[in-house]
């Protein structure tokens, strides 16, 4: 997925993240640092948020379960893996992939999963940590090989 196309998704649902969340257009325009003028547009689909707001829509409503229905999973990992395309994480826990993911491959103690609504790719080891996330199967088959070896 491309910066473009998240943008336009998380958009879309920001007014029900901020319904979900309780809040009025005042107080999320305070929070996401927007006027409620630019709030409301965005909500109207007049206009798409800028990059800066949809990585705080993220980071600061993470537990959302709108956007972790539309994004399947952690919104802060999709979002990071946006930015900076492949990413190789420090170890970081996961539940090990067992309602957003599917699995494709596996070598040794690693298994490569997709997820089944962002599309992503992400490499756990044998505890459930992820170690590596990519939009390209390329490079996650080909980080996947390289882990086994090590």
């Amino acid at each position: 997925m491309e910066r473009e196309s998240a943008i336009i998704i998380i958009s879309e649902k920001i007014k029900l993240i901020r319904t979900e969340q309780g809040y009025t257009q005042d107080k999320m325009a305070e929070i996401l640092g927007l006027s409620k003028k630019t709030l409301v547009q965005i909500e109207k689909g007049r206009i798409t948020a800028n990059w800066t707001t949809i990585v705080a829509v993220c980071a600061l409503f993470n537990q959302s379960e709108i956007l972790n229905s539309v994004l399947g999973d952690d919104p802060v990992e999709f979002i990071k893996l946006i930015g900076l395309k492949n990413t190789e994480s420090k170890k970081e826990k996961t539940m090990g992939g067992k309602v957003w993911w599917k699995e494709v491959s596996k070598e040794g103690d690693f298994r490569l999963q997709q997820n089944v609504i962002s599309q992503h790719y992400r490499i756990l080891d044998e505890e459930n940590y992820r170690r590596f996330s990519t939009f390209n199967l390329d490079d996650a088959i080909n980080r996947l090989k390289e882990l086994k070896k090590e």
